[in-house]
């Protein structure tokens, strides 16, 4: 284990002890033995233990030097196991309500019998928590609030509207005198498709105006922590977002802890290592000699010529890792032989083809449509309404997707844009794999997106002979939301991912990433490798309203996460090449 890992397992030991009502030296012994790992780099931990040494930190007795050697060592620690399987669970989810810290759960254990989530809804309810000396109305209440917001606060969040959030808080960190640099990190700024919370990094020279700032922003309903260099408060949406504050000369250091993944800055600090140098949050430092990472960079220790995060990859004989690589996948292997990619950008994309009207469930006509994807700069745009099995979402008949295709040449010959409509449809994939419109109709159109809306809940077999047979089909263009998931709301179907990115390829088939930030499917996860056999993604927004359009940032997002590049990406081809490659795809 990892310091900061022991420090976590101490920390909930001293947790534990007190929800067990414990001796309260004994619980301050376990929180004081956290804090003091904390404090210590990583190479100092290995060196102390290596020369069993640990009990010459302060706050560090036998009992705490085994405890901690043990899970060092071994990964585990036989009391910790012995220790959680003594506590009732339902006592531990008790600490996710705001305002309920083990000396109260203690109470309302001992004095009510409150043992679990549910005991404690009813007791509230009952007005007996109102009763209680300490408690009162209000904490009732805020109990009760604190209640009914868990299921949303124990919620992770789409990327999107995370961004939407995070957006004008940098934006207003930066404009603050305090405020010399200010940048989100976390999982937000790597791309992930869903975001846990938000981290938000500042270096700053007078912190108490930032703080006051950051906990005062409109739209926050609760302060959940306070201190002088740090602040933590939740939205309504149940969104936390976590501020940290550090000196100028520290901030690309932090920025680039609180971004990357918990393999990635494993990995890179184990590169520092083998250099002779320990890395953190705090800085770059030999890692020789005695002291804090902390200590040193309060002292002027660590490298002062670092200044952004490129110049700290140099610093470790690498190129610069974008942030959305930074989860432990081989990226810093590549980075020291010089060969990341270089990655798609929103600016690079030139059009996209799933799209829909008012002709089906959009909610913007076709001109409408046209006019805003004329506005982004786009050469193209296609237009994929759905076909008729596709009743839910009003689909089309095959007298009105001809009309559909009259009314889209007649505005392409009307020159009203600038932009390109290409004629599509997004056609239904039967049960049995057949397509819902016959090869006539399908020729007539420039392109074919093909998707499943039905039947989900098919075997993995069945799902996936299914979609193989459709990409066999000589007029299927690309395969639409491969998995058929939405985040935070439906798990994918099943189905061999595998076996289709297989038949896509087979048949020249592209594949979306369906750019809606309820999809990001296919999962960024896939596209690395599926890329290097030759698979082309079109980055679709799968948009139903002209504000959709924009949604291709987030596939962006994703396409970056899954090492792609402007040449991986059909949507990225100029008009010219996307109607050659088409006509050719049809036999024309």
């Amino acid at each position: 284990m990892t310091k900061n890992e022991i420090a976590d397992v101490l920390s909930e030991i001293a947790t534990l002890l007190e929800l067990k009502g414990e001796n309260p030296f004994k619980v301050r012994a376990y929180q004081a033995g956290s804090r003091a790992l904390e404090a210590i780099e990583e190479s100092e931990l290995a060196r102390l233990i290596a020369g069993e040494e640990l009990k010459s930190m302060k706050g560090i007795g036998d009992a705490l030097a085994q405890k901690i050697t043990e899970l060092h060592t071994t990964g585990g620690l036989v009391f910790f196991e012995k220790l959680k399987a003594s506590v009732e669970p339902g006592l531990v989810d008790l600490l996710q309500i705001p305002g309920l810290g083990p000396k109260k759960i203690r109470a309302l254990h001992d004095r009510l019998g409150i043992a679990d989530l549910a005991a404690l809804t009813r007791a509230c309810q009952d007005g007996r928590v109102a009763e209680l000396d300490g408690f009162g109305a209000k904490t009732q209440e805020k109990l009760l609030a604190g209640i009914k917001n868990r299921e949303a606060y124990g919620r992770r969040h789409r990327w999107w509207d995370a961004a939407e959030i995070a957006g004008p808080i940098v934006a207003g960190l930066r404009q603050l005198p305090q405020v010399r640099r200010a940048e989100a990190a976390g999982s937000l700024r790597r791309g992930m498709e869903t975001v846990g919370d938000l981290d938000f990094i500042v270096a700053a020279t007078d912190v108490a105006p930032v703080v006051g700032w950051f906990v005062g922003m409109a739209g926050v309903k609760e302060v959940t922590a306070q201190g002088e260099t740090k602040a933590s408060v939740r939205f309504e949406s149940g969104l936390q977002a976590d501020l940290r504050i550090v000196p100028e000369e520290q901030f690309v250091f932090a920025l680039h802890h609180f971004t990357g993944s918990k393999d990635h800055n494993v990995q890179l600090r184990q590169r520092a290592l083998a250099r002779g140098l320990s890395l953190s949050e705090w800085g770059l430092v030999p890692a020789e000699g005695e002291g804090t990472v902390k200590a040193k960079a309060g002292a002027g220790g660590p490298r002062t010529d670092v200044r952004t995060e490129a110049e700290l990859f140099a610093a470790l004989g690498l190129r610069f890792i974008p942030p959305e690589l930074r989860e432990g996948l081989g990226e810093i292997e590549t980075a020291e032989q010089g060969e990341l990619p270089r990655l798609i950008e929103a600016g690079d994309l030139r059009g996209a083809f799933h799209n829909h009207t008012t002709a089906s469930d959009g909610r913007n006509t076709l001109a409408e449509m046209t006019a805003a994807a004329a506005a982004l700069g786009w050469e193209y745009l296609g237009i994929a309404d759905h076909s008729k099995s596709s009743f839910q979402a009003n689909g089309l008949s095959e007298e009105r997707l001809l009309q559909q295709v009259a009314d889209i040449r007649a505005l392409n010959a009307s020159r009203r844009f600038a932009t390109q409509v290409l004629a599509g449809t997004e056609c239904d994939i039967l049960v049995d794999g057949r397509l819902d419109f016959d090869d006539a109709l399908l020729a007539q159109l420039d392109y074919v997106v093909v998707s499943v809306h039905s039947s989900f809940s098919q075997d993995e077999a069945a799902m996936t002979a299914r979609l193989v047979r459709a990409l066999e089909h000589p007029r299927t263009t690309m395969l639409g939301h491969l998995t058929g998931r939405l985040l935070l709301r439906r798990e994918g179907y099943r189905v061999d991912v595998g076996r289709v990115i297989d038949a896509a390829i087979a048949n020249g088939v592209v594949i979306e990433l369906n750019a809606n930030p309820w999809r990001l499917d296919l999962d960024w996860r896939h596209w690395r490798k599926a890329a290097e056999r030759g698979l082309v993604c079109a980055i679709n927004p799968d948009a139903h309203e002209t504000e959709g359009l924009q949604h291709v940032r987030a596939g962006v997002n994703a396409a970056r996460k899954g090492w792609l590049t402007r040449e991986n990406v059909m949507t990225t081809w100029p008009l010219a090449r996307v109607e050659q490659w088409l006509h050719r795809r049809a036999g024309r």
